[in-house]
């Protein structure tokens, strides 16, 4: 396997380094020293910033003013986000993009598309479910019928439009979304993706908090009018809509942890004990080079889950193989190497003066995003109990 990344993409790592370069981790106030969420917005000068460099255009087809690369692209991006803890949505914003782009109404997306890498629209979407452990699709019912007084749940209009019932829970910065993409299921247990904005009729948002400090919000439906362009009806979209975030959670993962590895380096290299350097110390080497093995790691099935979406290249698993994998390596790793650099860190990596427990905050909310390894290990399982090699 080839990562060799192509000058595009590493075009596109650099004019993210140039926009978030400016960015400070500790621009808004401390998660743990405030009772609710640490700013009412998004960073909306970040926002623009990225929708002047083209960077919310990237994955954009040129028809609708974009640079037409792919998820690598956007994981590279992506991963340089993490660095800073940029708070803007652009995971969520290009993945429904990317959906839209793919297999919504064209119309929709001609109209949609292009004043998204313009910055102008934010897009969210709801994949935690009701509860957060059971799949999203079924927190929300959508029944294609046209028919009149149809019972309560979704049902469908009879100009052919549908209503949506039902609840999606912490869906990312909801309020100042102007679309967001619920995914739901039909009587036929299928999975749709329906793009709804926040102010419609039946939409009620109740606020929530991200462990990251982030405002997050419970999505309730009831009743929903949703036409019928606006829904994406196609039996795989919100399969490769989820890979897709899935996939990008990977990638801040790994930009995070490569943040606080360097910040735990640059400390232990400074802090001195009986004259040295703690970093010479050889229980010190050997958990930062254990970190950095979590890191490579993490690093290697990032991008072979993102080249198998991207590519849509065969193996001997499917790719949600590979995206297991990641997930498996991500979660487990975010979590190790955070929890390293608090302990190196002693004390004062406690302190909220300094960006340390930013970052242990920001790990925990990936970690609780991805999901438990075990839970993907068993995925894998089934995965290789399907699929026998050999």
């Amino acid at each position: 396997m080839d990562f060799t990344f192509t000058e595009e993409q590493q075009a596109a790592t650099e004019a993210a380094k140039a926009v978030f370069s400016g960015v400070a981790p500790d621009g808004v106030p401390s998660p743990a020293l405030v009772p609710g969420a640490v700013a009412e917005d998004i960073d909306r000068p970040l926002w623009a910033g990225l929708a002047s460099s083209d960077l919310l255009s990237l994955t954009l087809s040129p028809e609708h003013g974009g640079a037409g690369l792919d998820l690598v692209a956007l994981c590279l991006v992506l991963r340089e986000s993490a660095k800073v803890l940029a708070r803007v949505p652009l995971l969520e914003t290009c993945a429904v993009a990317m959906a839209l782009q793919r297999y919504g109404n064209p119309r929709l997306a001609a109209e949609l598309l292009p004043r998204v890498g313009r910055g102008e629209l934010v897009l969210t979407v709801g994949a935690n479910g009701r509860t957060g452990h059971d799949p999203a699709e079924l927190a929300v019912t959508a029944r294609r019928k046209a028919a009149a007084g149809i019972s309560a749940g979704a049902r469908a209009d009879s100009d052919g439009g549908w209503v949506l019932d039902g609840t999606q829970s912490a869906v990312p910065w909801a309020q100042t979304a102007d679309w967001i993409a619920i995914p739901a299921h039909t009587d036929e247990g299928r999975a749709v993706v329906a793009l709804v904005e926040p102010a419609q009729d039946g939409i009620t948002l109740a606020e929530q908090v991200s462990t990251s400090g982030e405002r997050f919000a419970e999505v309730r439906l009831e009743s929903v009018r949703v036409d019928g362009h606006a829904l994406i009806d196609d039996a795989w979209a919100w399969e490769w809509l989820r890979a897709l975030l899935t996939t990008g959670t990977c990638a801040l993962a790994l930009g995070l942890g490569e943040a606080v590895l360097a910040m735990t380096s640059q400390y232990t290299g400074k802090r001195e004990q009986f004259g040295f350097p703690v970093a010479t110390f050889q229980s010190v080497a050997v958990q930062t080079a254990d970190r950095y093995i979590d890191l490579r790691a993490m690093e290697v099935t990032l991008w072979q889950a993102a080249w198998r979406i991207s590519t849509g290249a065969a193996g001997a698993l499917p790719a949600e193989g590979d995206i297991a994998v990641a997930k498996i390596w991500a979660s487990d790793g975010v979590r190790r190497v955070v929890q390293t650099a608090q302990h190196l860190h002693g004390g004062f990596g406690a302190d909220t003066d300094y960006p340390l427990h930013r970052f242990h905050a920001w790990a925990k909310q990936i970690e609780l995003s991805l999901g438990p390894a075990a839970a993907h290990e068993e995925a894998l399982g089934d995965l290789l109990a399907a699929h026998l090699l050999g």
